[in-house]
């Protein structure tokens, strides 16, 4: 049932009462101004500053949403595995710039890489294939693409299968709970 006129009258002289109560509180501060072109409802923002994040190391076990920790072997061979004090799952997780990252075994040596069919492997050497972009999904979890390689324009995550093996890398989606990760706090 629509409101009354009465309760539309009521409501629109509470809301000019409101507007006429005086100056700001002394602990509010008034909007500021406004951004010339934009509509009217915008405050103009101070662009942001992320070089502060540059550089940034964190020790990390990547846990996989398909049940399976990150492990990169003395090898360089990635898969996944269950045990979760395995030392060989505990990787290094470099900023590189603002959003893209190195992933690096702190046991083995090795860094994580793609190559440009999608395939994951370790090395040793770091090089333009070892930089992933690190994206935080709207569910909590941590996607990893590559920065240099796509596969018929799309994003090639890192990912884990059922088993722990790798996925290729153009058969990835961000979407795929394969590819979503929790970066665990090594303890």
């Amino acid at each position: 049932m629509p409101p009354g006129p009465w309760l539309c009258l009521a409501l629109l002289l509470a809301a000019r009462a409101q507007d006429s109560w005086g100056p700001w509180p002394s602990r509010v501060k008034p909007p500021g101004p406004r951004a010339p072109g934009i509509g009217s409802g915008s405050v103009r923002r101070q662009a942001r500053s992320y070089h502060h994040l540059e550089g940034d190391i964190r020790w990390r076990r990547l846990y996989s949403s398909t049940h399976f920790f990150l492990h990169i072997g003395p090898g360089g061979r990635v898969e996944g595995t269950r045990q979760p004090h395995c030392p060989n799952s505990i990787v290094e997780i470099r900023s590189v710039t603002v959003g893209v990252v190195a992933i690096k075994a702190v046991y083995t040596g090795f860094y994580l890489a793609m190559n440009r069919r999608g395939k994951l492997y370790g090395t040793r050497e770091y090089s333009p294939n070892c930089k992933f972009m690190e994206r935080i999904e709207e569910n909590g979890y941590n996607t990893y693409a590559s920065l240099r390689w796509r596969h018929e324009g799309r994003q090639m995550f890192l990912a884990l299968d059922g088993r722990g093996a790798p996925r290729q890398g153009g058969r990835t989606r961000r979407q795929h709970l394969s590819t979503h990760f929790l970066p665990i706090l090594v303890s």
